[in-house]
């Protein structure tokens, strides 16, 4: 009995592992909820494949969030702190047609995948930026986290 219970034990704390996403040390994930009505002037850009817009933080996430539409009724949104350093007077970036910048290091981030577009090639760990879920409802773009 007894050795079977330590088989047991063995395997479930064998089968843990840590194999969870890497989470970003320098941007906390808060919780909003933002809709962005289409038929409105300020983001019927949205409507475009390929234009994207900045919401201002007051608004949404933690200094802002880029929008873009990414394909046929498909739509990314983006925390609009540069994901690579705590949040400070640089941190915000800049929309800068499908891609945004960061003044501090300037990093460039594409919109369609939110990745770091010129990684450098060192040791150091880089983070893509910080992904909220958007979804198209009737005229609007839902953006939360």
């Amino acid at each position: 009995m007894i050795k079977r219970l330590s088989i047991v034990i063995l395997l479930i704390i064998t089968a843990c592992s840590n194999d969870g996403t890497n989470r970003n040390p320098y941007l906390q994930e808060i919780n909003f909820r933002f809709e962005a009505n289409l038929n409105l002037p300020l983001y019927s850009p949205l409507t475009n494949i390929g234009s994207a817009i900045y919401i201002p933080s007051d608004l949404a996430g933690t200094r802002g969030v880029f929008v873009i539409q990414s394909s046929i009724n498909q739509f990314r949104a983006f925390e609009g702190s540069c994901p690579n350093h705590a949040p400070n007077d640089c941190s915000t970036m800049v929309l800068n047609g499908q891609t945004v910048i960061c003044s501090c290091e300037d990093f460039e981030y594409l919109l369609f995948t939110g990745q770091l577009f010129n990684r450098p090639e060192d040791e150091n760990r880089y983070y893509d930026m910080l992904e909220y879920r958007a979804v198209l409802s009737g005229g609007s773009v839902i953006i939360s986290n």
